[in-house]
């Protein structure tokens, strides 16, 4: 009995104590909404990952292997990852090399960067497969801050989507399962606290990689 009363006061925040099935449905309405958030958060996470990814493959105009991401070699009638038929190396700030692993696909690695979107035609000199990275001018230094940017608030309208298909559910908990309406608000906060958070990041990244496109 002791414990019961304790948890009585504790969910019920001094109230009388209530019922053991009323004590236990709102254990279980608040582990239903914290699956919510979790979702939910899980779902935000997802959206940033996708992110970084997307804006580490656009090229500043220095040499990142990142930029070698999506491009895919046809190796033995299959497509594989580029990264995954060579050692890629950066020995400089303004190239990347391509060793393969075996010299017969060194045409086909050759190929895949020229029909890539990256942009840039390779030298391949029968060994090695060298990319150079040529320098950016203003106008497409601020075309790509453009795109990064377009890409950021695309991250964010997933973000805020996310949060507000979670507070549909919250609310809609409180009149098909009678929630408590404190602790849907509860619930609504802390979706409101993960959404800040990864709005933040996004933009932390946005800004990171504004600096990296528009530094000479």
């Amino acid at each position: 009995w002791g414990i019961y009363w304790h948890l009585c006061r504790f969910l019920t925040k001094g109230a009388e104590p209530r019922s053991i099935h009323a004590i236990t449905k709102q254990l279980n309405d608040m582990s239903e909404l914290k699956d919510l958030i979790a979702q939910a958060g899980a779902q935000m996470e997802k959206t940033v990952e996708h992110l970084e990814e997307a804006l580490a493959r656009i090229r500043a105009g220095k040499a990142n292997v990142k930029i070698l991401d999506g491009i895919m070699v046809e190796y033995y009638g299959s497509l594989v990852p580029l990264t995954q038929v060579g050692t890629v190396t950066v020995p400089d700030a303004k190239s990347i090399v391509i060793t393969p692993w075996e010299k017969g696909i060194i045409r086909d690695i050759e190929r895949a960067i020229i029909n890539s979107p990256l942009g840039i035609t390779p030298e391949n000199n029968g060994e090695v497969v060298r990319i150079g990275i040529p320098p950016l001018t203003e106008d497409r230094r601020r075309e790509l801050v453009k795109q990064v940017k377009a890409d950021a608030e695309t991250a964010k309208v997933s973000i805020r989507n996310a949060r507000r298909d979670t507070n549909e559910l919250i609310k809609k908990s409180i009149k098909a399962d009678n929630t408590p309406e404190d602790v849907a608000k509860d619930a609504e906060a802390d979706v409101q606290k993960l959404h800040d958070r990864y709005i933040k990041r996004v933009d932390e990244l946005f800004a990171a990689k504004e600096k990296e496109i528009m530094t000479v």
